[in-house]
């Protein structure tokens, strides 16, 4: 593709995702383990936080190498030279370095194509950072700076909680985005709303570890917090582009990040509370909610009567526009900034293009501390996008298979896992014990760390991986007119 004029004024057309790549472990600890080792009540966190299994690392992975792992992988099923990608921009709150960016460390995979105009850096605020490197993607093709080429996006962390409750909501993995024009999934343009505020719910004041500080209850209720704020500041826009008044009858999917999944059912319900509370219609179609009407947002936060009825009024909208997006934190578990593309990646890998020709995703983003917003996806089906949406969902197809195929691990040998990677946390030198064979065939790996702390990584089985990996044509391609 020729470099870009927009002295014309004309917007990039369609700008949006054109591919999503998944990467999480390979083992994983059943939460059914969990509460029996924790000496925990059956159901707890199966019944409790709507989880099935966690998925985490060993001491042979870290931020940088499971970032290198799902770009690598992207690369390879696109088909794309690292010369056609203008901007790489890294959101996660993993950090191994307090100068040295992720999105440095990816760069090694771009020096045979000798591409080192890439723009882009690592973009940090808890779980928030991959949505907002998305969005700041976005605004790079439609700018004057865009020179023609792809934008990659890496969300990526490794949740991991010191023993006690908060434990069992960890999880890990890494999502690449890849974006430009003529996507088959578009973002809307004109519909997000976005609600910041300073808070203390979720943090990470010791560097030396990889713990946060996490008050519970508080985070709760600034993630319900902002989601009343988002979706209300997302109606009144939506009202000013169409006309209309805005619910979730004009939403055909509705998908949350995912600390855990109780937190998403509450959410949803949370979302029905704000259209029985502005559009009349809704109460009369679900009289259930009579009770509720006269009563606000502010008044209604952390009442359990509220909650659990709203929980019951929203089943029939949770199975029909949410739970199929629930697959990667069921059995994963909170991948921090990855956690709502992982959502996107499991709606689109149980669905088919039919299915979702014409369809509006609504998307909701949280981070702690906090930052939050809210957005829509079209989804376009014509088979002149640059890639088809026939072709994006049979490249996640798998994905439950993928799921299936892992390995289960103790609930004591993850134990002392967890032991391993608090005890040799930025230790220096170091040489990782754990077995390269734990990982799936394809993933990069920390060999050692020398007494500087530099990192050096090689990769499992690329051979193997390679012949594995279905293939994902881009119809249209583009070149960086170099």
């Amino acid at each position: 593709m020729a470099i870009p004029n927009h002295s014309d004024g004309q917007w990039p057309k369609d700008v949006g995702i054109l591919g999503l790549e998944i990467y999480f472990p390979r083992q994983y600890v059943s939460q059914e383990e969990l509460e029996v080792a924790g000496g925990i009540s059956a159901g707890k966190y199966t019944k409790g936080l709507e989880q099935d299994r966690m998925g985490f690392c060993n001491d042979r992975e870290d931020i940088h190498s499971i970032s290198l792992t799902v770009v690598d992988t992207m690369l390879s099923r696109y088909g794309l030279s690292p010369a056609q990608i203008g901007r790489l921009e890294v959101g996660t709150e993993t950090i191994l370095d307090k100068s040295k960016s992720v999105k440095t460390v990816l760069m090694q995979l771009f020096r045979d194509s000798g591409n080192h105009d890439v723009e882009g850096l690592d973009t940090t605020n808890a779980c928030y950072g991959g949505t907002s490197a998305i969005f700041n993607s976005i605004n790079w093709i439609e700018s004057s700076s865009w020179d023609g080429r792809y934008a990659l996006v890496v969300a990526a962390d490794i949740a991991v909680y010191a023993p006690g409750p908060a434990r069992p909501t960890g999880g890990a993995g890494a999502v690449a985005v890849l974006i430009g024009p003529n996507a088959p999934l578009v973002f809307e343009r004109g519909l997000r709303s976005t609600f910041m505020d300073h808070t203390y719910d979720f943090y990470k004041p010791n560097l030396s570890s990889e713990y946060a500080v996490v008050d519970g209850g508080a985070t709760m209720s600034c993630y319900l917090g902002a989601l009343d704020e988002c979706y209300a500041g997302y109606c009144r826009k939506a009202k000013a582009v169409t006309g209309g008044d805005f619910d979730l009858s004009k939403a055909d999917y509705v998908l949350f990040h995912s600390p855990f999944t109780k937190m998403v059912r509450k959410s949803l319900g949370r979302l029905l509370l704000s259209d029985a509370l502005n559009v009349p219609s809704v109460v009369q179609q679900r009289p259930e909610l009579e009770p509720l009407v006269g009563r606000t947002l502010k008044d209604t936060m952390g009442d359990r009567t509220v909650e659990q009825l709203l929980v019951k009024s929203s089943s029939d909208l949770w199975t029909a526009k949410t739970d199929l997006s629930t697959l990667t934190g069921r059995r994963i578990g909170n991948m921090y900034t990855a956690s709502l593309y992982g959502c996107l990646a499991s709606l689109l890998a149980q669905k088919s293009a039919k299915d979702l020709e014409n369809q509006r995703i609504l998307m909701y983003s949280y981070g702690s501390g906090m930052a939050a917003s809210m957005y829509s996806i079209r989804c376009e089906s014509s088979p002149d996008r640059a890639v088809t949406l026939d072709s994006l969902c049979t490249s996640l197809a798998s994905l439950p298979e993928r799921l299936l195929a892992r390995e289960a691990v103790s609930a004591s040998d993850y134990a002392a896992v967890m032991s391993l990677r608090e005890e040799t946390h930025h230790a220096a030198p170091y040489a990782p014990i754990s077995p390269v064979s734990t990982l799936w065939p394809g993933t990069f790996y920390l060999d050692s760390i020398d007494e500087m702390h530099r990192r050096q990584y090689l990769i499992h089985g690329k051979e193997e991986a390679d012949k594995q990996l279905s293939r994902v044509p881009l119809t249209v391609p583009q070149t960086n007119g170099h």
